[in-house]
C-alpha cells in the first residue's frame, strides 16, 4: 500500500512538474504582451506623433514606411507611407528617453482619420501599449521613468535644504537649493534668478571637480563630470524671472584638497556663475525617498 501510495506521488508530482513547464514555455510571452496602438498613414500627407519624452530609438517594420524626428522638437514623430496602397499592414516601435516602448500597427488610408497624435493624453486614456521601462547604460540599473519621478518630485516640493552655496553678480543669483541622492544618483536641485532687465541666455551648465587651491583662479587638473539627466531645458531666463532645475549625475565622492564646481554660462556674454562644493556637503546629501513621492 505504501508503495502503491509512494507511486502515485511520484507521477502527480512528474505531471504538475511537466504542466509547469508547459506554462512556463506558453505563457510567460503571452502575459507580457504589448498591445500596439493602431493608426493610419497615407502617401500624399503626414502624420505626426507628439511624445511625452525625447525620441531615443525608432525602428520600423518595413519599408513601406518613413519616419524621421521633427526638428527642435526630439519629442515629435513624422510617419508616413513611402508606398501607395501598402497592405494589409506594417508596423513601428518607439523609445523615448523615459524609457518607455511605444509599440504601433499601422494601416494604409487614401483618407486617415487622424494626422495627429498626442501620446501624453493617449496615455492617460490608456496603458495597454506601454511597457516596463527599457534600461539605459547610463542609467544602470536605475528606471529611467524612477528618474524623472524623482527629479520632477524635487523640483515641484522646491525644498531648500542647502542654504550655505551660491553665487551672485551682475544681477545674477545662483543657488544650490538641494543635493539628493537615489540608487546611486545624485540630484542637484538649482535656482538661477536673473534681478536685472536683461534676459539671462543659458550656454551650457558645467560641473567639474578641480583642486581646491586653483578652484578660484585657474583649470588645472579638472575632471569633468557630465549630467546624466537634466529636468528642464536649458533656456533664456528673462529680466527680472527665476527659473529652477534638476540635474542627474552619477554617485561620486571628492577628497578634501578638492572642490566641485557647478557652473553656468551665458550665451554671448559675461555674467557666467560659479558654485562651489565640498565633499562634505555631498556626504550630506538627502534620500529622495523622504520626501513621500506619490506613484
Amino acid at each position: 500500500m505504501k508503495n502503491h501510495l509512494k507511486t502515485l506521488w511520484a507521477t502527480a508530482l512528474m505531471i504538475v512538474g511537466i504542466a509547469d513547464a508547459s506554462f512556463a514555455q506558453q505563457a510567460p510571452l503571452a502575459l507580457g504582451r504589448i498591445a500596439p496602438y493602431e493608426m493610419e498613414v497615407t502617401y500624399d500627407k503626414t502624420s505626426h506623433l507628439i511624445f511625452p519624452a525625447a525620441i531615443r530609438y525608432v525602428d520600423l517594420g518595413s519599408d513601406y514606411l518613413i519616419a524621421a524626428k521633427a526638428e527642435d522638437a526630439p519629442n515629435v514623430l513624422r510617419v508616413k507611407a513611402a508606398v501607395k496602397g501598402f497592405g494589409p499592414e506594417t508596423n513601428f516601435s518607439v523609445i523615448t528617453d523615459d524609457g518607455r516602448f511605444y509599440s504601433f500597427d499601422v494601416f494604409y488610408s487614401p483618407y486617415p482619420q487622424a494626422l495627429s497624435y498626442d501620446l501624453v493624453e493617449m496615455r492617460k486614456a490608456t496603458e495597454k501599449a506601454v511597457a516596463n521601462d527599457v534600461l539605459f547604460g547610463e542609467l544602470g540599473d536605475s528606471s529611467p521613468s524612477l528618474a524623472g519621478l524623482l527629479m520632477q518630485t524635487i523640483y515641484k516640493k522646491d525644498k531648500r535644504t542647502v542654504r550655505h552655496i551660491g553665487a551672485k553678480s551682475f544681477g545674477i543669483r545662483f543657488t544650490l537649493k538641494g543635493i539628493y541622492i537615489h540608487n546611486g544618483k545624485y540630484y542637484f536641485h538649482t535656482e538661477l534668478a536673473n534681478g536685472s532687465n536683461v534676459p539671462f541666455q543659458i550656454d551650457f551648465v558645467n560641473f567639474k571637480v578641480v583642486d581646491k587651491k586653483v578652484a578660484k583662479r585657474t583649470v588645472v587638473q579638472e575632471r569633468p563630470l557630465m549630467p546624466l539627466r537634466t529636468y528642464r531645458p536649458l533656456e533664456s531666463i528673462g529680466g527680472n524671472t527665476t527659473q529652477r532645475n534638476v540635474f542627474l549625475l552619477d554617485q561620486f565622492t571628492i577628497a578634501d584638497d578638492k572642490v566641485l564646481q557647478i557652473e553656468i554660462f551665458e550665451k554671448n556674454g559675461g555674467r557666467q556663475q560659479r558654485l562651489q562644493v565640498e565633499n562634505s556637503d555631498l556626504v550630506k546629501a538627502r534620500p529622495v525617498g523622504k520626501m513621500h513621492l506619490k506613484f
